[in-house]
Formats: C-alpha cells, sequence, structure tokens
C-alpha cells in the first residue's frame, strides 16, 4: 500500500455534471434551463416566497384585528326599565295580592322582550324598577340585581347541572397490566405436642443422679445391598415342592 494507491470509498465522491458541453453529454443546448423564460437567463434569483405577481400570503392573512373567543357566550339580554313598561302595559301578569310578578325567559319571549329562546338570559340593569318581581335567569348584571332587591324583588340565578364523570372502559386483554400474585406463605397446622413427663429419679440409697444430658443410643446398621438382595428374593420366591424321588 503506498500513497498513490489510495482511494475515496465507492461511491462516497460524485462528479460536478458539466452542462453546454454538447448534445452528446446530456446537459448540452439549454443545459437544462429549458427554453426561454425568466430562469433560462442569467441572473435570476426569485425568492421562495414569490406567488408571480399576486398578492401575497403575508399580506392576504388579517393582522391586528384582535382575536374570536372561542368561548363566547351569546346571551339574550333584556333590562329592567323595559320589564318595568312591559308590567306597566299589561303584557306582563303582575303578581296576585302583592305577590312578586313572575319573570322568566318563556314570559319574555311571549311579551316580545327577548326574540329566542335558544340563548341563556341575562338581565341588565338599564332603566328604573318599581313593581316587585321574582326574576329567573341565567345571569344578572351587579346593577340589575341591586335594582330587583332594592324594591324587595328576588334574582334567581339557573346553575347549569355538572357533567356526569365519563364511564371507565374496561382494559382490554392486550393492553391489561398483569400483576404478579401475591403468594402468602402458609404454615402447616401443628397440633399441641404433648409435654414429656420427666423421668422419675431411681429410688433408695444407691440411686445415682447422672450428670448432663444422657448419650443417646446407637442407632441399628443398616442392611447391605447384598443381604437386602437375598431377603427379597427369598421373599419373592415361594417354596417349590419336593421333587418325587425317581426309582432306581
Amino acid at each position: 500500500m503506498k500513497l498513490h494507491d489510495l482511494r475515496p470509498a465507492a461511491g462516497s465522491r460524485r462528479e460536478r455534471t458539466r452542462v453546454g458541453r454538447g448534445i452528446a453529454a446530456g446537459r448540452g443546448k439549454t443545459a437544462g434551463r429549458g427554453t426561454k423564460g425568466q430562469r433560462s437567463r442569467t441572473g435570476s434569483s426569485i425568492p421562495a416566497w414569490f406567488e408571480g405577481g399576486q398578492t401575497p400570503v403575508h399580506m392576504r392573512v388579517p393582522k391586528l384585528r384582535g382575536f374570536k373567543n372561542r368561548f363566547r357566550v351569546e346571551y339574550a339580554v333584556v333590562n329592567v326599565g323595559r320589564v318595568e313598561s312591559a308590567l306597566a302595559d299589561g303584557r306582563l301578569e303582575p303578581g296576585p295580592r302583592g305577590a312578586p310578578a313572575t319573570v322568566n325567559a318563556e314570559l319574555l319571549f311571549a311579551a316580545g322582550l327577548v326574540g329566542r329562546l335558544d340563548r341563556p338570559l341575562k338581565i341588565l340593569g338599564g332603566g328604573e324598577l318599581t313593581h316587585k318581581i321574582l326574576a329567573v335567569a341565567d345571569a344578572f348584571s351587579t346593577g340589575a340585581r341591586q335594582k330587583i332587591e332594592a324594591v324587595g324583588g328576588t334574582a334567581m340565578t339557573l346553575e347549569v347541572p355538572e357533567a356526569a364523570p365519563p364511564r371507565q372502559r374496561r382494559p382490554s386483554p392486550e393492553t391489561a397490566v398483569s400483576r404478579p400474585t401475591e403468594v402468602s406463605a402458609q404454615t402447616p397446622d401443628v397440633g399441641p405436642v404433648a409435654a414429656e413427663a420427666p423421668e422419675a429419679p431411681k429410688e433408695g440409697p444407691g440411686a445415682s443422679v447422672p450428670e448432663g444430658p444422657a448419650e443417646a443410643e446407637p442407632k441399628p446398621r443398616r442392611a447391605t445391598r447384598a443381604a437386602k438382595a437375598t431377603t427379597s428374593k427369598s421373599d419373592r420366591e415361594p417354596a417349590s415342592p419336593e421333587s418325587p424321588e425317581t426309582p432306581a
């Protein structure tokens, strides 16, 4: 291996394509730029955001105009002054025998004070109120609540019940995580152990009490394999009857 034997790895280097060197080279004549046009001329550099002369996107998009609140609540509104005029004109029925007149969305719609029932009702504090009313609505302004309570009326706000929590689905067998089974150590039931009665001491003047633990008796020796085989063979073979004597 010498210096002139060194070569780059196959495929790591690629020669530059030479354009404008004849038809046989593959990039002759127009040199890959096509026939005529802005991009075929020398010095053409069109930015990537150019849209051919039409209004570009950064000018079409509205700017500096605030935003649309996705959580905006559209109310059907009515002022307490209009409620007062409706009570005076008889479009709303006053309460019997000095009782407060009931005001809600259905009665206001029937009287023509609100134009739709598909929106929540909100009572505002514009105008003056002299009649005592029992107003039931989804929302009240601070001024409207103060004017209703000032004449002895009541402002009741409807409460929307909370949505029930979603039911939890049972995990599928594939996604269920197997938990290790706890194995409790079970202790076998052991009955009460009878206490061994102490050995009675020997009576008599010559009786001596041995000191220390008594020596254990020696265990009998196990029979050898040959003795076992002989014994088992003799146990298995029945006694054969005596053979008759052959005559001489």
